[in-house]
């Protein structure tokens, strides 16, 4: 069905700050929408998210110059073209944008188009959205995968100011027998733990991704404290819940060190790996995301090195979501595992190469939520078509991450 109509507004995300929605109208009058999320923490190599720097509208934060490129420029080429030739209305603003980081038309206006062209060809199909992901990734739709949720329960580093320097803590949920009992598993820790820091007389005020955000005066406190919340909920740790953690550490990287605040430590990349080492050895934690800083691939390859085989040692802004900065990895085995970013690379067609790529030389995928995000519950259905096994998408507190678990449980009883 060819695409009549295209047009963006600025809508706000949950961190009150601006971001584009998209709707594409079919010549059957079918409408859909998506909303583009927005980072924090974001690394170097991201593609650009266009923002008007006007200092009289939203802090400089506007993006009125994304929507009239979707209004004007990137209309122009679309409509006309069949909704369901994804990888063709993709390459076809790739072009027109012309620059190697979506500088000109702006990577939140590529992608609210992407986004929202996947959401009409699958009403257009008359099928659910998951199901359309599916074959684009030429997934089998007979049968899918729910993801193991990232359970991101105590924010730190960007996400929240003052706390650790380790900006996320998660609980993983990974011996639930389905989503629904995954979310209850990781709703009561959570739970659990803001009963915990409540009796130690700590806040239990949330981050921007939902997780208490408390100061605890070291990096490791927390992970003691969410051992204590598994055993309270009543399960086992390390094989019912166990633990990640997104050190995105190249907010704390400084001339050379890792400076941990919190701990008062100046650490080398080797100092900070024999750190995450004796972590594993008293913890649950399976999973370590940007232990190092984007740039410091030797450290990289020597936690892959002395931990590969025991957790999921993940790239973030090492990857940003990008096929080159992904086959530098495979070559240097740098990491087991990538975190997956849409608005990281800025199209839907790019960001399943480069999952697929993955995938291929036995990476495992993490498809991530931002900590700007919105009400579109994309996502949910993105990861579950995909069937890549795992999604990080913020807390069991605020409704743009919560809403994502509903839908979550929503396709589960869908799919029976």
């Amino acid at each position: 069905m060819k695409i009549a109509k295209i047009f963006a507004q600025e809508v706000l995300d949950s961190r009150g700050n601006p971001t584009v929605e998209c709707s594409v109208v079919l010549e059957n009058d079918i409408k859909a929408s998506a909303i583009v999320p927005s980072g924090a923490s974001t690394g170097t190599y991201e593609a650009v998210e266009l923002r008007d720097g006007d200092m009289d509208r939203y802090l400089g934060k506007g993006v009125l110059k994304a929507i009239e490129n979707v209004n004007t420029k990137i209309a122009e080429v679309v409509v006309g073209m069949d909704v369901e030739d994804q990888r063709e209305i993709d390459q076809a603003m790739i072009a027109l944008d012309g620059s190697s980081d979506k500088s000109n038309l702006g990577a939140n206006a590529i992608l609210s188009v992407s986004m929202a062209c996947v959401r009409a060809a699958s009403l257009s199909q008359g099928i659910p959205m998951y199901e359309y992901v599916a074959t684009l990734f030429g997934n089998s739709t007979d049968e899918y995968e729910m993801p193991v949720p990232m359970i991101n329960v105590l924010n730190g580093g960007r996400h929240a100011n003052g706390a650790s320097d380790i900006q996320e803590y998660m609980f993983m949920p990974v011996g639930a027998s389905n989503i629904e009992e995954a979310v209850r598993w990781g709703s009561e820790c959570f739970h659990h733990l803001g009963n915990i820091l409540k009796e130690m007389d700590f806040s239990t005020t949330v981050g921007d991704e939902g997780g208490y955000a408390p100061s605890l005066g070291s990096n490791e406190k927390p992970l003691e404290l969410m051992v204590q919340a598994i055993k309270k909920a009543n399960l086992k740790a390390g094989e019912d819940m166990c633990i990640g953690i997104d050190a995105a550490a190249n907010e704390f990287f400084e001339e050379g060190k890792y400076e941990l605040k919190a701990d008062s430590m100046s650490l080398s990349s080797e100092e900070l790996c024999s750190m995450y080492m004796e972590w594993v050895e008293r913890y649950p934690l399976i999973l370590i995301e940007d232990g190092f800083g984007e740039d410091d691939w030797d450290g990289f390859v020597l936690l892959e090195k002395r931990l590969g085989e025991r957790i999921m040692n993940v790239g973030d802004d090492l990857y940003v979501t990008s096929i080159e900065r992904l086959e530098r990895g495979i070559k240097e085995e740098a990491t087991n595992s990538i975190l997956i970013k849409l608005n990281q690379i800025g199209s839907v067609t790019e960001t399943i190469e480069v999952m697929k790529r993955a995938s291929e030389v036995g990476m495992k995928c993490m498809v991530s939520h931002r900590s700007g995000e919105t009400e579109d519950t994309f996502l949910a259905d993105f990861v579950v078509g995909a069937g890549t096994g795992f999604i990080k998408t913020g807390s069991m507190s605020r409704s743009e991450r919560v809403g994502k678990y509903n839908r979550l449980m929503r396709i589960e009883r869908e799919l029976g």
